[in-house]
């Protein structure tokens, strides 16, 4: 058995606490974009969770947005939807708010407690793949477990091509 890094044990013990079954895998290559997690899980690029972080530009309020990895924001639309713009965080402040750095941010076990919005577009698979607290571990999980367990709010989240 191979030995988790610390981070993605941090993901795993975040997860048991919350009471998730996960599977974690630790992949050789890196998994840090949707395509390069879709090849190393075998699996379509819409079973990919991108974990995006933004705070709102008036509040600072943070927000995770659990994105299908096919899928792109809205970031107008969901201005709009939550009452105010929002602004992309750099690394250092995403690593302060999650305690993870980016390509490696999973949805939950954050430093700080994030307003989470999940794509539904997730919600339509039996199982999708998410990122382990490190850039090359990923884990799969239950898309409408996951959303429940914490407390994840379902918006529609994608551009309109």
């Amino acid at each position: 058995m191979t030995t988790l890094p610390d981070s993605a044990r941090k993901v795993a013990e975040a997860a048991a606490a919350l009471g998730l079954s996960i599977d974690m895998k630790l992949h050789e290559a890196a998994t840090r974009t949707a395509e390069e997690a879709a090849s190393a899980c075998g699996c379509e690029i819409g079973q990919i969770v991108k974990s995006l972080v933004f705070r709102g530009a008036e509040t600072g309020t943070p927000y995770l947005l659990l994105v299908s990895g096919r899928n792109r924001v809205d970031e107008a639309a969901l201005a709009g939807a939550i009452g105010e713009h929002l602004r992309r965080p750099d690394g250092k402040d995403v690593r302060a708010l999650t305690g993870f750095a980016i390509g490696g941010i999973p949805p939950f076990g954050h430093a700080t407690r994030l307003f989470t919005i999940i794509d539904p577009d997730l919600l339509a698979f039996p199982l999708v793949w998410a990122a382990g607290g490190t850039p090359n571990t990923v884990f799969s999980v239950d898309p409408g477990r996951l959303a429940a367990t914490i407390g994840a709010r379902a918006m529609e989240l994608k551009a309109q091509d």
